[in-house]
């Protein structure tokens, strides 16, 4: 972190007790800032029961605010005298009932009440938004056409459409309206973070979030007749937080950073995992055709225009600029998908 931020700067953090937000927030309150923490609920004991177990063993300080994506002006309190605004809160959901409302609204809408509120408080210098690879890639198909098949943070999401990939197209519509606002004026900077799909300990692993449901499905037995032929980018929480918090504090950050340690096969990970813990968790052991994926898809909770288009292609992502510029250094997607694991095994979630 840089040298001359002092650990009694304020900073505010939306949807803070999110997967990805809580561990920003740890490490936050590990280097002893002042954490504005902006949730729906602050009274939903539950909820915080993990950031309060993290605040009682740190040095920093942490102050609960009630916001909420829809409602207007409902982050100006909690962003009162911060210098630095992670803006994390977006739903993740891949198999949405009502896509404009539950998705991307939020998305959009969360996106504009927070930078404008950002115009209002001048204290603000920085504003870090956790965006999506989703933002630059719609699927896997579009890695044909582009050289190594490998996306950059040059690239653009342009096949995603609000009633086929939502949530991608969720992602892409709120990183381009942040950047539009952010280009009206020079008095805040916009840094944002493209993770790739994160897995990885989580601080409250009670809660539902789309990771657990895929590493649950990994063990529970959903897979054991194969896993489609897909490769997924992954990267671990703890990097994805750290990367936030390098941007933050990094002057020379700038512009967009793929987060991503790299690109697997499911069926690899059902090997390491296997490997890992035996047999005693299903783990998958084959790949199914395709068709057979396409045909159950609905009882997974993934839509059949996802298998079309993502099932058999491999692609990469470029995270050379997060290690050049931001100095990250990832951790192996096996160990965080074996410490994940872990997790839900020793909470009996699995």
């Amino acid at each position: 972190m840089d040298s001359e931020m002092t650990n009694s700067m304020k900073v505010m953090v939306t949807g803070a007790t999110g997967y990805i937000a809580s561990w920003i927030v740890k490490y936050l309150l590990d280097e002893g800032y002042t954490v504005h923490a902006a949730i729906r609920n602050s009274s939903d004991e539950k909820k915080i029961k993990h950031l309060e177990k993290i605040k009682s063993s740190s040095k920093g300080t942490l102050r609960y605010f009630e916001s909420d994506l829809l409602s207007p002006n409902s982050y100006e309190s909690a962003m009162e005298g911060c210098e630095i605004v992670f803006h994390t809160a977006s739903p993740f959901v891949m198999d949405s009932k009502d896509p404009q409302g539950e998705v991307i609204d939020p998305a959009l809408e969360g996106t504009r009440n927070v930078i404008k509120t950002v115009e209002k408080i001048e204290t603000v210098k920085k504003v870090i938004l956790t965006s999506s690879i989703a933002a630059i890639y719609g699927n896997a198909e579009d890695a044909e056409a582009i050289p190594n098949k490998t996306f950059n943070e040059k690239m653009w999401n342009t096949s995603s459409r609000a009633d086929d990939g939502e949530y991608s197209y969720s992602k892409t519509v709120a990183e381009k309206e942040a950047w539009r606002l952010n280009e009206k004026q020079d008095r805040w900077k916009l840094v944002v973070i493209n993770p790739s799909f994160v897995i990885g300990p989580a601080l409250n692993p009670f809660a539902d979030f789309e990771s657990k449901k895929f590493m649950l499905q990994m063990g529970n037995g959903d897979l054991k007749m194969g896993v489609p032929d897909v490769n997924l980018a992954m990267v671990d929480v703890r990097d994805t937080a750290r990367a936030h918090i390098l941007a933050a504090f990094n002057d020379n950050a700038k512009g967009r950073y793929i987060i991503s340690e790299n690109s697997y096969k499911l069926l690899d990970i059902g090997k390491y995992l296997r490997k890992t813990f035996g047999d005693k968790y299903p783990t998958p052991k084959f790949v199914a055709p395709k068709f057979i994926v396409w045909l159950f898809s609905p009882l997974l909770g993934v839509k059949r225009t996802f298998i079309r288009k993502n099932v058999g292609y491999d692609f990469y992502f470029d995270n050379q600029k997060s290690i050049d510029e931001l100095g990250m250094k990832y951790t192996d997607v096996n160990k965080s998908a074996s410490e994940f694991f872990q997790q839900f095994i020793e909470h009996n979630l699995i």
